[in-house]
């Protein structure tokens, strides 16, 4: 039997009435922040969110991220209860029942509040109505309860959390409770009212194909800002997030185009992923959230959530790998493959050129889950013919010959650097497979077989702007794990980097075109 589906932390999608799993505290309140953000600017409905915080998780930061977040967007369609019964799990919370403390601090972050017993059925009511009529804030219900309340030997007592009351004691329990209902009045709500346009997430395409020239250099950043304005120009649903990086992301041609549905989360990454699954919910929009690679490793845990919610948003990080230069080691993503290769329901995209860019905006779009596309900061050489067809988990073969000695796997920044090793190899008599694996998740395993065992060799060469660890290399070896003939050899970044040009970096890291020309030579100087 599986277990129940009613557990004390909502962590399900599994419940229709569930949009966001929050079992990892202090997330819900920026996925409601995304809710009525999308209900007062993207529906217009009336409808109005509501978001239950416990006096514990308010220790989180990242509820101050959504609080700021509402109150600079004056989401006064969002209201939270903060229930403050004093007891964490293992220790009372750092303000217990200190309520002006609360108000105070809910009031400095530019919510109106409402002081009320959490206990009086009255006083809710009259505040969720007073709630009602303020405008341009959110409201935070401050809700001073008691854990356990009416039940002797356990009310205002620690030690409690998480534990079912002993068998002999349930129904002296359960009796006292219910002597103190003195109303027997049967509460009769309105149905809420359905005034949300219908909305249609389906088929979404790029507006206009890529028309790049040939051997024109892009950088791949910038194609996702050009794709992302042609998808927002054939769905009204498409919009944006991004964490005040919008001019380097380049998701700030998406704002030029469409200013209405461009959303800033200023520098506040766990929020903005918080938001765009709010923005998601119920399949009201198509969100795209930009920012460098590397600062989606402090949003993890939200990624994680999430997919448990079954959440369907796009992330996409620019500034990967030691590529960008002189911005140093703090900005450079070189964690970001392995993160979201970890997440069940991710798919991960990493272009070579600015047309693959675009067919990888253009599918994310229409791909279930979360979608990770990795974007470079230098300008690299178009590739691809501007009518070439991608797919998800299908690579590309970019050089083949029948005299080829082993496959190079490479991607983004480093297929520049794949494709210059191969014609300088090829002047020596020496050819190699190039493949472009366009997804790292899925890999195209069978591309990748099929292409090496026509090699001489049977090996593979892997060359990354990531890690060792989780990367291009590690998902190609973990593909390749059953097959007993072919081996790989894995170049990427050996250890923290350091600032410098682009080109100092590659070549010190050696995956550059020289580090491979040399690693192909070593591999193969048993044929020559």
């Amino acid at each position: 039997m599986f277990p129940s589906r009613t557990l004390c932390l909502v962590s399900f999608q599994k419940l229709e009435f569930v949009d966001v799993a929050t079992g990892s505290l202090g997330q819900g309140l920026g996925a409601a922040a995304g809710m009525a953000y999308t209900g007062k600017h993207f529906d217009k409905a009336s409808y109005r969110v509501y978001c239950l915080l416990g006096d514990g998780e308010s220790s989180e930061g990242s509820v101050w991220e959504a609080m700021a977040f509402a109150s600079h967007y004056k989401l006064d369609n969002l209201m939270a209860i903060l229930d403050v019964n004093r007891l964490g799990q293992s220790d009372p919370a750092p303000l217990q029942h200190k309520i002006e403390v609360y108000r105070k601090r809910c009031e400095a972050f530019g919510w109106h509040t409402e002081v009320v017993d959490g206990h009086s059925v009255e006083e809710l009511c009259k505040a969720f109505w007073q709630a009602g009529m303020i405008n341009g804030k959110p409201t935070m219900i401050i809700a001073k309860t008691f854990k356990g309340k009416g039940i002797e030997g356990i009310e205002d007592k620690e030690n409690w959390h998480g534990k079912a009351i002993p068998k002999d004691e349930v129904e002296a329990v359960i009796n006292s409770i219910q002597a103190l209902i003195t109303n027997e009045k049967k509460l009769a709500p309105g149905q809420p009212t359905e005034d949300a346009p219908p909305v249609c997430l389906q088929n979404i395409k790029l507006s206009a194909p890529p028309a790049y020239k040939h051997l024109e250099k892009v950088a791949t950043r910038k194609a996702y800002g050009t794709a992302l304005a042609k998808l927002g120009h054939d769905n009204k649903n498409v919009i944006a997030l991004d964490c005040d990086v919008k001019n380097s992301t380049f998701s700030d041609v998406f704002k030029k185009a469409h200013p209405k549905r461009f959303i800033e989360c200023f520098i506040a990454e766990q929020n903005m992923v918080s938001v765009a699954v709010g923005c998601c919910t119920r399949d009201r929009t198509v969100a795209f959230a930009s920012t460098f690679s590397t600062f989606f490793c402090r949003a993890f845990d939200q990624l994680r959530m999430a997919a448990i919610s079954e959440s369907n948003i796009n992330l996409v990080g620019s500034h990967c790998g030691i590529s960008i230069g002189e911005d140093g080691p703090s900005q450079m993503g070189l964690e970001d493959l392995a993160l979201f290769r970890a997440i069940p329901t991710s798919t991960i995209f990493y272009p070579s050129d600015a047309v693959s860019t675009e067919r990888a905006v253009e599918l994310a779009a229409n791909t279930k889950g979360i979608c990770f596309i990795r974007t470079s900061r230098p300008e690299t050489t178009i590739i691809y013919k501007n009518t070439e067809v991608f797919e998800v988990g299908k690579a590309k073969v970019l050089r083949k010959t029948n005299k080829d000695v082993l496959t190079v796997i490479a991607a983004g920044v480093t297929m520049r650097e794949a494709l210059a090793a191969a014609a300088e190899l090829a002047e020596e008599g020496i050819y190699i497979r190039v493949i472009d694996p366009f997804t790292i998740k899925p890999i195209d395993d069978q591309t990748i077989i099929s292409c090496t065992k026509c090699t001489k060799l049977k090996r593979v060469i892997t060359v990354e702007d990531h890690y060792y660890e989780g990367g291009l290399g590690e998902a190609v070896t973990a593909a390749l794990a059953l097959d007993p003939v072919i081996k790989v050899h894995r170049m990427a970044v050996s250890g923290v980097a350091f600032s410098a040009t682009s080109a100092e970096l590659m070549e010190k890291f050696e995956i550059d075109a020289k580090a491979i020309v040399k690693t192909v030579k070593e591999l193969s100087e048993d044929l020559y």
